[in-house]
């Protein structure tokens, strides 16, 4: 790629909102941890540096040596790295006398500054620092400031180099996009070029370069991440990429048969494979999440080897993997907590002894959805929503039996047609039922029952890092639940889970 944008990463939680909203300028960029800045600068025309957790002022602060960037490249610094430039630059940075996080108002905007073309004073910004900069940097020049904050945003004098204490990437900085492309575009000169069509042709391109004669075998889930991977490589390769559709069991009610339905119009070579009775007995007595997703990983990975060794001159395996899978499985500080196993990245077992492609490697999911739009898939495919990749087991907490794969199926079946039938599938990012280890008493007629307890999941998304729930009408609320409690047997209770990611995360497991 060229024309890039080169985004340094000092492990501030809004790093990949900056990468998102550089793409929707139809730009490309990437992230690297600020300890790991590219040898090569030359594919970059300019530079974001990331806000951080870290004071400047601590031991431990990041350091990076900058000195090839800054007066070569048009650079940006946001929050962090704005006190950074001030604090090793002759200015000082010192601890805030009010905490200046949330909300704030632009009340003084230099005039004629082209950072700040068409920006309005008054118009809100998001802070999140602690400590502030009191005197701005060698050859500073004050831009912008807030009732609270005197240097909210300054340029040095002699460079395209430029700096905020606010982060210009959030939902709340109302002008925040605009501050962007005023950089990027009028300053800086990047070429708006990211577009869905020049990714598929460049991508396109570039797999049958790397994959020239060669097979590959690729696992398909019926998600919209292996779907476009698949379509993308068909483009390239045809006839030689061989397409492996597992069914582990653990799918949604008729979505075996579903999917493969689907995909027998798209023109993709396919293969169904029924090994559900395999991964329930991987899972048999299995409770705890990290390990069932392993079991899960590694009883595919099985079925996968046993289905790839019946084709003949394979020597690529073909993943779906998206940017932020690959970004949360590289650490600022080295490899981080896991939180969960990501279940496309961390390489293969060397039995399989398989290269791997991975054509949407550096795209977010919306993106994605966007470039499977380009290449004419069904729209119905493309808006379906996230499903896990261990599938129900991850929400069938405890234990997995038949029967209570039986059950969730049933209870998402009613779930998700509800959502469609009341017109509000395509107005939530992700939905799903997770089925509970405990019983409840209950009366159906004149009996009392103790039977399982189902709870509702509905969020609203763009990638899945962040997430709020979706306040759902409680009338649809109401008539899921009674189809659900009266058509399902061995539920007798309902809930709807009102928590947003963080502190939650999207599945309970």
């Amino acid at each position: 790629m060229q024309n890039n944008v080169l985004i340094l990463d000092f492990g501030s939680q809004y790093t990949q909102l900056i990468a998102r909203r550089v793409r929707e300028l139809n730009i490309y960029c990437e992230i690297h941890p600020y300890h790991h800045i590219p040898e090569s600068l030359d594919p970059f025309k300019a530079v974001i540096l990331s806000g951080s957790p870290f004071s400047v002022r601590a031991e431990d602060a990041p350091h990076p040596d900058l000195s090839k960037i800054r007066g070569h490249k048009p650079l940006l610094a946001v929050c962090y790295g704005a006190q950074y430039l001030a604090h090793f630059s002759g200015g000082s940075v010192e601890p805030s006398n009010i905490r200046e996080y949330g909300r704030a108002k632009l009340s003084m905007i230099k005039s004629g500054e082209a950072f700040f073309q068409g920006i309005p004073e008054n118009t809100n910004v998001w802070m999140s620092h602690s400590d502030t900069i009191a005197k701005l940097p060698e050859n500073g020049v004050r831009l912008a400031s807030t009732v609270d904050v005197l240097n909210a945003a300054y340029r040095i004098e002699g460079e395209e180099t430029y700096a905020i204490q606010f982060h210009p990437e959030v939902y709340h900085t109302t002008h925040g996009k605009h501050l962007l492309e005023n950089f990027l575009v009028n300053i800086a000169e990047v070429p708006q070029t990211w577009t869905p069509a020049a990714f598929v042709e460049t991508t396109v391109a570039t797999l049958k370069e790397q994959i020239g004669d060669g097979k590959v075998v690729l696992g398909l889930s019926g998600g919209v991440d292996s779907t476009v991977a698949a379509i993308l490589l068909n483009k390239a390769i045809g006839g030689n990429l061989y397409c492996i559709f597992v069914n582990n069991g653990l799918l949604r009610k008729n979505e075996f048969e579903s999917v493969l339905h689907q995909y027998k119009d798209m023109g993709l070579n396919v293969k169904g494979v029924d090994a559900s009775e395999r991964f329930l007995e991987a899972l048999r007595n299995e409770s705890d999440p990290e390990r069932k997703r392993k079991a899960i990983g590694n009883a595919f990975i099985e079925v996968f080897d046993d289905e790839a060794h019946q084709l003949t001159g394979v020597d690529w395996l073909g993943q779906g993997t998206i940017y932020p899978d690959v970004i949360e499985s590289v650490s600022v500080n080295g490899p981080s907590v896991t939180i969960k196993s990501h279940h496309n990245v961390g390489g293969l077992p060397d039995f399989m002894k398989l290269k791997v492609v991975e054509p949407l490697r550096m795209l977010f999911k919306d993106e994605v959805r966007r470039v499977g739009k380009e290449m004419g898939i069904d729209a119905e495919l493309l808006g379906r929503h996230p499903f896990p990749g261990p599938g129900l087991a991850i929400r069938i907490l405890g234990d997995i039996t038949a029967e209570k794969v039986r059950i969730l199926q049933e209870v998402d079946a009613i779930f998700i047609n509800g959502l469609k039938k009341w017109e509000l599938y395509d107005k939530v990012w992700q939905a799903g039922a997770i089925l509970l280890p405990i019983n409840s008493v209950g009366v159906m007629g004149d009996e009392r029952t103790y039977e399982k307890v189902v709870a509702l999941r509905a969020v609203q998304s763009t990638d899945g890092m962040t997430a709020d729930w979706v306040d759902l009408p409680y009338e649809f609320l109401q008539e899921v639940s009674n189809h659900i409690i009266n058509r399902v047997k061995g539920v007798n209770r309902v809930v709807y889970d009102i928590s947003s990611k963080p502190p939650a995360t999207i599945e309970w497991e």
